[in-house]
């Protein structure tokens, strides 16, 4: 399906998906958090997603310029935008049965931040950096920032994001536990799609299972999570690729999964 936004192309088992306004650094009004909702809702039996920019940005950002401000009533239409059109999608990537990769060069802003932090694996460039700029214009963190940072790195950490409004460099990124890993510019596209394949190829199902359990893992207690990993496990038992797992172990080869 054709796109204003974003492109959507699917090379093998991989849906790539583009955020593609690089007039704009990739700045994401609600209608292009739409399509890529509209884009995951429909695999076509793609095993993984990877998320990038075009040009030289993840993105900037909701478009502000563009957006809310403009509206007779901003505050309510900034409302309706994150509970309609931004949540939504943020809640789709989380709720997605495949692995999901995010390819960071250049700003990852706002919304964008907490897009590309949403990823189970972000790859970021040296020139990537991450930013919650709320702060500057008077805003609060949005998209499950408030939410994941604190996760991913801590109470402190999170609030020195959020409250000082200050890039967050690659390295540091890496350091503080953010993401992934840090590669040169000109191998980010190659590294993000390598791992994207890598992980298309796997136990697509048990890794599906895998990304669920650990956000359900995060809101419930100890004995909660283990009941939820023992469900979890009698249905990746269920698979064809276990059964191709324990054979592949016991004769010695490498298993060859299908996502079934």
């Amino acid at each position: 399906m054709a796109y204003e936004m974003i492109l959507s192309e699917q090379r093998g088992d991989v849906l790539v998906l583009t955020l593609n306004r690089p007039e704009r650094l990739n700045a994401a009004p609600p209608k292009l958090f739409d399509e890529l909702r509209d884009a995951i809702a429909n695999l076509n039996g793609a095993r993984a997603v990877l998320v990038t920019g075009a040009g030289r940005a993840f993105c900037s950002g909701a478009d502000v310029a563009g957006g809310s401000f403009a509206a007779a009533d901003p505050a309510q239409a900034t409302f309706e935008a994150l509970t309609q059109n931004y949540n939504s999608t943020m809640a789709a990537f989380a709720d997605l049965a495949v692995p999901v990769v995010s390819a960071v060069r250049g700003p990852a802003a706002g919304i964008g931040c907490s897009l590309a932090l949403a990823a189970d694996f972000c790859v970021v460039s040296e020139t990537g950096y991450f930013l919650q700029a709320f702060v500057n214009i008077a805003l609060v963190p949005d998209g499950g920032a408030s939410w994941m940072l604190p996760r991913l790195i801590g109470r402190a950490r999170a609030t020195e994001m959020m409250m000082l409004g200050e890039k967050v460099p690659a390295a540091k990124a890496l350091d503080w536990g953010m993401v992934h890993k840090v590669v040169a510019d000109d191998a980010l596209d190659a590294e993000a799609f390598a791992l994207a394949e890598r992980l298309a190829s796997g136990p697509t199902i048990a890794l599906g299972l895998m990304k669920r359990g650990l956000t359900y893992a995060l809101e419930h207690d100890y004995p909660a999570a283990m009941l939820r990993e023992a469900e979890n496990q009698r249905a990746a038992r269920r698979t064809a690729d276990s059964m191709e797992g324990g054979l592949s172990f016991i004769e010695k080869r490498k298993p060859v999964f299908r996502g079934a």
